[in-house]
Formats: C-alpha cells, structure tokens, sequence
C-alpha cells in the first residue's frame, strides 16, 4: 500500500508560523523528504479567504467567528507558506481551502482519487482544528488515516494533545514521524 499514499501538509502558513517552527517543521521536512525520496504523492493545502467573504455581511461561518482580522486573504504574507516549505512545496498541488475540511469546495478528493490514494498522512498545523478535521474527513471517506504526532502544532499543547487523543481514539493511527516512517518502509517489505 505504501505506494497508495500520500502525504497531506495542512497549512503550513506564515500566520500560523509560531505553532510550529520551532516543534514540527524539522519533522515535517523529514517526511516529505522521505515522501519525495520515494516517489510518494505529497500535496500542501492553503487556508484562505477571498476579498469577498471577508467583507460584511459575512457568510462563511469561520470568518464570522475569527472575524476578518482574524482571518487570512488569499495572497496576503500571512496566506504564504513558511519560507522553510516553500520552496519544497513548490512542485507539488496545492489545496486551497476556505473550512477546516481540506475536501470541502476543493478539488481534494479528486487529487487522490486520480493518484488512486488509499492512505493519508496527515501534519502540519493546527493538530485540533484543520489537521484532525481534515483526517476524521479523510477516514470517513474510506482511507486509512494517520494524524502524525510529533509533525503537528497547535495554539498550545493541550489542544495539541486533546487532538490527537480524539483522533487516536476512534479514527486513525497517531504516530510520531520516526513511526510513521517506519511503517512505511515496512509496507515496501
């Protein structure tokens, strides 16, 4: 299976810079090194918000609850990956997004059915909102999910923690990026 798999980095955006620089941006270098060392698909998602929905009356329920400031512009600095993905990301799709889901309104699914993805590594930020939304997504459509624990951050580590425990309990594996790697490597055994 290890050939059906893809790597999913969620939104590894300047905005969100702080919940994973310092904690999960090596780990999520590690995997998609070793997703590109293997010919394995890797593809990026973008959360961001058109002029549109961030002017009133505002429909999208996310903008109305973290408010226009507190939401990102497509194109603005804040929507940009982090300088140290962005020049790995460069060659690989990237989702754009506007929900937590990366598969609501993009062409998400399409992407893996057309690669014929049967698993999905899930990192990148934030483990308790876009990551686990994303992944329970990805389980309920039939994939086998992993939420990778050690190459996720959020706004503080119970959030963190309370993300991966609510993932791990009922819909995919949690494991860090030298398990996940492991297992991987395994499958090609």
């Amino acid at each position: 299976m290890s050939t059906r798999t893809a790597l999913l980095v969620i939104d590894c955006q300047s905005v969100f810079e702080s919940m994973i620089a310092s904690v999960a941006v090596p780990d999520i270098k590690r995997l998609h090194n070793h997703f590109e060392a293997t010919s394995l698909s890797i593809i990026y998602t973008q959360h961001g918000h058109t002029k549109e929905e961030l002017t009133p009356p505002y429909k999208n329920q996310l903008v109305r609850k973290w408010g226009p400031d507190g939401s990102i512009a497509r194109g603005s600095s804040d929507w940009e990956l982090i300088p140290e993905l962005k020049t790995l990301a460069e060659q690989y799709p990237k989702v754009q997004k506007s929900t937590y889901d990366a598969f609501i309104n993009t062409d998400l699914a399409s992407i893996l059915k057309d690669r014929e993805i049967e698993r999905v590594v899930v990192c990148g930020v934030m483990t308790d909102c876009c990551c686990d939304t994303t992944a329970r997504s990805a389980f309920n459509r039939g994939y086998e999910t992993w939420l990778v624990s050690d190459a996720c951050g959020s706004a503080n580590k119970t959030q963190h923690q309370a993300g991966l425990r609510g993932f791990g309990f009922a819909f995919g594996e949690t494991p860090t990026t030298a398990e996940a790697i492991k297992m991987l490597e395994e499958d090609v055994q």
